[in-house]
């Protein structure tokens, strides 16, 4: 999986694996959500899903080891397709992983992975992507949400 942002590149590849293998690494580039799809499926990846705050933690320590300036927004595969509505009750808001194949997984989404920096626009008429936004570290870890 990878996860394309919009700052200059680092000056090394970063890259993060879980123990059950999976591996997630950042590549920096100021591009659409689709040229980042694209990118990634060159790299033989795909746009990064994260299931769990196991996941979360891993990818912030990666886009920390690349030395990203915040605020940043990196797309990962997270998508809205113009059928779903959004969803207030729901961590995700109606947004699911992008999975392969064009389509979209649905998938249960733990609580603590419900955190937006703005809410998403309330609609069921137009597919929409959203991305993982880093703020400024204010002495706390990197702050970090959801953002449309």
């Amino acid at each position: 999986a990878c996860a394309l942002g919009q700052s200059p590149p680092p000056p090394r590849a970063a890259v993060r694996c879980t123990p059950a293998g999976a591996c997630f690494s950042a590549h920096l580039a100021n591009v659409s959500y689709a040229a980042a799809r694209g990118a990634c499926d060159r790299r033989r990846g795909r746009l990064a899903w994260i299931s769990g705050e196991l996941e979360l933690r891993l990818l912030l320590g990666l886009l920390a080891e690349a030395t990203v300036p915040a605020p940043a927004l990196f797309w990962l595969g997270l998508k809205r397709n113009a059928s779903a509505c959004t969803h207030a009750g729901q961590p995700l808001r109606g947004f699911s992983w992008e999975g392969a194949g064009g389509g979209t997984v649905p998938q249960e989404v733990p609580a603590v992975l419900g955190r937006w920096v703005k809410e998403p626009v309330r609609s069921c008429l137009s597919a929409r992507c959203a991305g993982l936004h880093l703020a400024a570290d204010l002495g706390g870890g990197p702050s970090w949400g959801w953002k449309e």
